[in-house]
């Protein structure tokens, strides 16, 4: 999400001249879009806004001018506080408000206000009916955000506080974007929301549709040949959209699907409103109708009053389900958030021990997974020039990293790879010859292609 936002900010600002650049140094104006889910991400803002304050007096020494923004949850939650510690700030912005930057900025370039700039309020407007066109993809995958704010109040979680209520933009809007992005080069577009499949948007017919009824509407745009989806709750995970999974062509099997606990006593404090079973069951039905699904999944470990038996249960759980990949983090208390004044909060030395536990055994199944690769052929998007010469990486259906020589005109394309090496974070391969069928390079028209593809080892 704060990816799509950047990119959207950038967006606004290019009619004022504004255009994005490698480095702070010599920047007119530099933008810190922030998250406020864990401590350290926080922490990390007023570190970097330490080091911007020296660029900004050099700046100011040679006679120019740095504006210094800080956009995002972090503005969002903490905004006074960075205009009390950070005086070297111009503008804070909240999540909602960034639709409203050129104004900003036209106030600060005017001399006002003396103490900067806060809007961190929740305009009655969407932002989305005030933002210009998005600008064309800089590859062929691209995001898409189609819904806003959280309505589940985890006790952990700060992103209702930041974000607001839960908001879905219209149908015809996000497939009116997505029709732009695919005719601008997009061959993968992944659908954004803090919790997606709540997706609930007006429709053409005054009615209102689910995430899988957009899913199938955009699946028949020509040219789009990959979708994706993130973040999803299991709450959300209704029977339509499992169904989609097996139906919809273009609909990747992946599938990010936070469970945060395998312990219902614990799930139950974090306000999740399903059980461990309960999500033992989602999993079961996705992958009866789509049995090559992968899954990822976010879990928190020493959350206030887990034991050492609630945290056997979280194991036992990804031990059973099995990823292809996760993210894990030790239980961090977010001001505000009904869990941060608990009782019986976990030890750090506790939370440390569980964590390493934990990654182990999710590292242990990142690698089997990525090792029964081997031997398979599989259609990858080919994205960025690798450190190799010659050398492409792309991303596989299950967003993994694969390495293979191929020629530069397979850049921005999909082109099936034999997978030959299986490593903890990626994988290698070589481009399927002709010999055994692949095709060109899809969403690319070049000449040459026979020759192209022949040219690779």
């Amino acid at each position: 999400m704060n990816v799509y936002d950047s990119a959207r900010m950038a967006d606004v600002l290019a009619p004022l001249g504004f255009e994005p650049t490698e480095t702070p140094q010599g920047a007119d104006m530099v933008i810190l879009n922030t998250c406020h889910i864990r401590e350290k991400a926080a922490e990390k803002v007023f570190s970097e806004l330490g080091r911007l304050r020296r660029y900004k007096q050099e700046r100011e020494a040679e006679g120019g001018r740095m504006i210094i923004a800080v956009a995002g949850c972090v503005a969002q939650a903490e905004g006074r506080e960075i205009v009390h510690r950070a005086p070297q700030v111009d503008v804070v912005l909240g999540p909602q408000t960034y639709h409203r930057l050129p104004e900003m900025v036209a106030k600060v370039l005017r001399g006002l206000p003396d103490g900067g700039i806060l809007d961190t309020d929740f305009p009655a407007e969407s932002k989305f009916d005030h933002l210009p066109e998005a600008a064309a993809p800089q590859g062929a995958a691209a995001f898409l955000s189609v819904q806003e704010g959280c309505d589940k109040f985890c006790t952990f979680c700060v992103v209702p506080y930041t974000r607001g209520a839960e908001y879905s933009r219209p149908v015809a809007d996000v497939v009116a974007e997505a029709e732009r992005l695919v005719e601008a080069g997009a061959l993968e577009i992944t659908l954004l929301g803090q919790n997606v499949n709540a997706y609930h948007g007006e429709a053409p017919d005054e009615g209102t549709w689910g995430l899988a009824r957009l899913i199938r509407a955009l699946a028949e745009i020509d040219g789009l040949e990959r979708l994706r989806y993130t973040t999803s709750h299991p709450r959300d995970m209704d029977g339509d959209l499992i169904a989609a999974h097996g139906e919809v062509e273009q609909l990747m099997p992946y599938l990010h699907l936070p469970v945060q606990s395998g312990s219902d006593r614990v799930l139950e404090a974090m306000n999740r409103r399903h059980g461990a079973d309960d999500y033992r069951r989602i999993v079961d039905r996705l992958r009866t109708v789509r049995p090559d699904l992968a899954l990822s999944s976010d879990f928190i470990v020493g959350f206030p009053g887990e034991s050492d038996r609630d945290f056997a249960e979280t194991l036992r759980l990804v031990t059973d389900v099995g990823y292809a990949q996760a993210y894990s983090f030790k239980y961090s208390p977010r001001p505000g958030t009904p869990a941060a004044g608990a009782d019986h909060q976990v030890p750090e030395p506790v939370k440390i021990e569980r964590l390493a536990m934990i990654q182990q055994l999710l590292n242990e199944q990142q690698v089997s997974f990525n090792r029964a690769s081997l031997g398979k052929v599989m259609p990858v998007l080919f994205e960025r020039r690798g450190k190799q010469p010659g050398q492409l990486v792309g991303r596989s259906p299950y967003m993994q990293a694969v390495h293979a020589l191929a020629p530069d005109s397979h850049m921005h394309g999909i082109a099936d790879v034999r997978i030959e090496a299986g490593h903890a974070k990626s994988l290698a391969g070589r481009l399927s010859g002709r010999d055994s069928g692949a095709p060109a390079p899809r969403g690319l028209t070049f000449d040459g292609a026979e020759d192209a593809l022949g040219a690779a080892p």
